[in-house]
């Protein structure tokens, strides 16, 4: 085995060090899950190792190979994910008072961010002569650890909560993995797959748990740190589930800051609905934190969050901060996303967009900053949701009269016949 570059895994609570090299999720010091784990590089070798010239052009995430925690004999199990492109938004931004890009990651080869993590969590399963994957997920991770697994040519099994968007669970089946719907919410499903994990010893991919699945992630940062070098942007924003999304991206920016390859970092803005709000919550230090989600942005309604300590670890850090916005907030935004830049995103895809206008609503964000908002998800992964913000189609019969009923009558180019079909 050759982790040169990976010193140890260590819990974010106690300390305690792990050998990389091992299958192993949390630290058994602590009651069920609590014990994260966090991968320690040494960065003098992946500075030796890193070659890659900083020009902008990323073919994929993998351009940061000598980042990510996978024996150097392992072979990348890799559809392209990462590379997406960060695109100007200037009807939004007019729209929104601020200067506003956008990181879209819902081109990712599954439709989501997901990908980052699961290509390297699928990388090391193979690697690891591992003959079974296993997550549980809303939806998103199913589809992402599914496809990962029939590159690589492993049985995938996935837990998913019964209420989980059909779109989303069409997916997965597709790629060839066994789908169980579970009777009860996400964090039920979340605990089944742990058991199972135990039990069958079964490779678990869950982002929450699985110490490599955030390093995966954090290439997001490292992206964003290349392609904004010469305008590092005032705040970078995300919605939260778990946590370990904006975790991640805060780790890769602030390892090429720490590198010198940047010169400055974002501040992070974690966005998260009303009704899945732990996060923000333990952030502000609310006295009371509901544990029950309630969103129809069903890739973050998470009521038990298990990466808490690093989105908030992130959001300090950063000197960033957490907001939260109402369910019609979402639906607003991805409306609003699709008709000023032609960027369909899901809920929670869209969740920042709603994030930063609250923000610049209270005071926040400052009409002189610059903003990327990162699109974890494609919209046809839940088109229920946003048929709610839309409505329903207008009918018309085939008829000129019909069209000129709905839009006014022509004012020429075409002959009008009076109740004519075309």
């Amino acid at each position: 085995m050759a982790l040169d570059h990976v010193e140890t895994l260590e819990c974010t609570l106690c300390g305690a060090t792990y050998d990389p090299d091992q299958v192993i999720y949390t630290c058994p010091n602590h009651e069920g899950v609590a014990g994260i784990l966090d991968v320690k590089y040494d960065y003098d070798v992946i500075n030796d190792q890193f070659d890659a010239v900083l020009d902008g052009h990323i073919s994929s995430q993998w351009k940061y190979q000598a980042f990510l925690p996978v024996d150097t004999s392992a072979t990348p199990v890799t559809l392209e994910e990462g590379g997406t492109e960060l695109l100007d938004a200037p009807q939004l931004s007019e729209t929104l008072g601020v200067n506003v890009r956008i990181k879209n990651d819902g081109r990712n080869p599954t439709g989501c961010f997901k990908d980052r993590a699961t290509s390297v969590a699928v990388t090391k399963a193979q690697h690891a002569d591992q003959d079974v994957v296993t997550c549980a997920s809303t939806g998103n991770a199913a589809a992402s650890l599914a496809g990962y697994a029939a590159r690589a040519g492993l049985d995938c099994r996935i837990f998913v909560p019964a209420d989980a968007p059909e779109g989303k669970l069409v997916q997965p089946r597709v790629y060839g993995a066994d789908v169980l719907a579970v009777a009860g919410s996400y964090d039920e499903a979340y605990d089944l797959s742990l058991a199972v994990t135990d039990a069958y010893g079964w490779y678990n991919r869950n982002a929450a748990i699985n110490p490599f699945q955030i390093e995966g992630k954090r290439t997001v940062g490292h992206e964003l740190a290349e392609q904004t070098r010469e305008e590092v942007p005032d705040w970078v924003v995300f919605s939260m589930g778990d946590g370990c999304t904006i975790a991640g991206c805060w780790k890769g920016f602030q390892e090429f800051a720490e590198l010198d390859y940047v010169d400055d970092t974002p501040q992070m803005l974690g966005v998260q609905p009303e009704g899945a709000s732990a996060i923000h919550d333990a952030f502000h230090e609310h006295d009371e934190i509901d544990d029950v989600a309630e969103t129809l942005a069903d890739a973050v309604a998470v009521g038990r969050p298990r990466n808490t300590l690093k989105a908030c670890r992130a959001l300090e850090e950063s000197g960033g901060t957490a907001v939260t916005i109402s369910d019609n907030d979402i639906l607003a935004a991805e409306t609003l996303l699709g008709r000023t830049e032609g960027i369909y995103a899901e809920p929670a895809g869209a969740a920042p967009i709603a994030g930063i206008r609250a923000a610049r609503e209270r005071g926040i964000i400052a009409d002189d900053e610059s903003v990327v908002a990162v699109v974890t998800g494609f919209g046809l992964k839940d088109t229920a949701g946003a048929k709610r913000a839309v409505g329903e189609v207008t009918d018309i019969k085939p008829t000129l009269d019909d069209v000129a009923a709905h839009y006014g009558a022509s004012d020429g180019g075409v002959e009008q016949v009076s109740g004519s079909e075309l």
